[in-house]
């Protein structure tokens, strides 16, 4: 019986090898059923990135105000009462919950 099946192996090895990487290609992690996941996953980064770049653009201009060649007297005043925990008589504070 092994004689007889012995011409079909080497064809029917190929056919499995066809339907794995057929499978792969639809439902693998890179296939075509997984590329909605990737649009969302990218559109999601892509808005992180963007606040992420305005959040450091805000930080490197406040670094630059901080400057000693360019030194922001508001900037200066709002830090160090920011720190020190001082408001101004004629200011309103708000408190908050962290």
């Amino acid at each position: 019986m092994l004689a007889r099946l012995r011409p079909y192996l080497p064809t029917a090895v190929l056919v499995l090898l066809i339907v794995y990487f057929a499978l792969n290609a639809f439902s693998g992690d890179r296939g075509l059923l997984r590329s909605n996941q990737r649009d969302e996953t990218l559109i999601a980064k892509t808005r992180e990135l963007a606040q992420v770049e305005r959040q450091r653009q805000d930080l490197e201009t406040r670094a630059r105000l901080l400057r000693d060649t360019s030194l922001s007297a508001d900037l200066l005043e709002e830090r160090a009462r920011s720190l020190l925990g001082f408001a101004d008589p004629r200011d309103y504070v708000i408190h908050m919950k962290p």
